[in-house]
């Protein structure tokens, strides 16, 4: 079998099955299986798949660049956005994660709802500014991929905030490989907006559920609950037995 066709072949498992195990490839296909981890390191590079010890899980969309994850499953975000939003109780303090369904969030709140939102996002805090909330914008060096700011500076400023809630904002959602980003530090700093609020719901539009990067953020037995939106009728029940997950209409 040549190597184009075999990686097609992958893909398509891939997509079928959710993951792929390079044992047990290899042994169906008559290869080694440092030929199926070659195809993996391949079709990882290309961003068709994350590698994971023992073969891939699916890449997630939310990996591509700021302005493209604008157009990713909008319809979706909003419905997350949407539910997400009637958490937010007048009077209490937010901590919102940045990227785009954080965004999307930020639009959905009531503009007359008076609260106080926390957040390391430029874009977030300037949807806001029409709205009642008090803004307290966490600055550091902007990170352009996901529009939020990094470092040391924004590290010490996030430990001295509190919240009721953190609405946290992830590439991949996956039963097994739980909540990642494709940035180390990233990673890191939703860890430790997390530790700053009592709870932290994770924001599942379509385009997670069921995919992966490379950088762990937390377990998902660490999260009050995925507010998740399934497509396709994604099947939620391995993800429901480690973790509280509410899907939304």
């Amino acid at each position: 079998m040549l190597a184009a066709t075999r990686r097609n072949l992958l893909l398509e498992r891939l997509r079928a099955d959710g993951r792929l195990v390079a044992k047990d490839l290899a042994r169906e296909l008559g290869i080694s299986e440092d030929s199926i981890r070659r195809d993996l390191r391949d079709l990882a590079a290309a961003g068709l798949c994350t590698r994971v010890y023992g073969g891939a899980l699916p890449a997630s969309a939310a990996s591509s660049d700021y302005a493209t994850r604008r157009s990713v499953a909008t319809d979706s975000k909003r419905r997350v956005a949407a539910h997400a939003s009637s958490l937010i109780r007048p009077g209490s303090t937010v901590i919102l994660d940045g990227g785009t369904t954080t965004l999307e969030l930020a639009r959905a709140i009531p503009t007359g709802l008076e609260c106080e939102i926390i957040t390391h996002s430029p874009t977030i805090a300037a949807a806001l500014l029409d709205h009642a909330a008090s803004v307290y914008l966490i600055g550091g060096t902007l990170y352009k991929h996901s529009a939020v700011a990094m470092g040391a500076a924004a590290a010490e400023m996030a430990q001295r905030v509190s919240a009721e809630l953190f609405f946290l904002g992830v590439v991949g959602i996956h039963h097994e490989a739980g909540l990642t980003t494709g940035d180390p530090e990233e990673a890191a700093m939703k860890r430790l907006l997390a530790s700053r609020a009592a709870e932290t719901f994770v924001l599942g539009s379509s385009e997670k559920l069921g995919a992966a990067a490379r950088h762990v953020v937390l377990p998902l037995a660490d999260v009050t609950a995925v507010i998740a939106d399934p497509a396709h009728d994604t099947d939620l029940e391995e993800l429901g037995r480690r973790t509280r997950v509410i899907r939304v209409p």
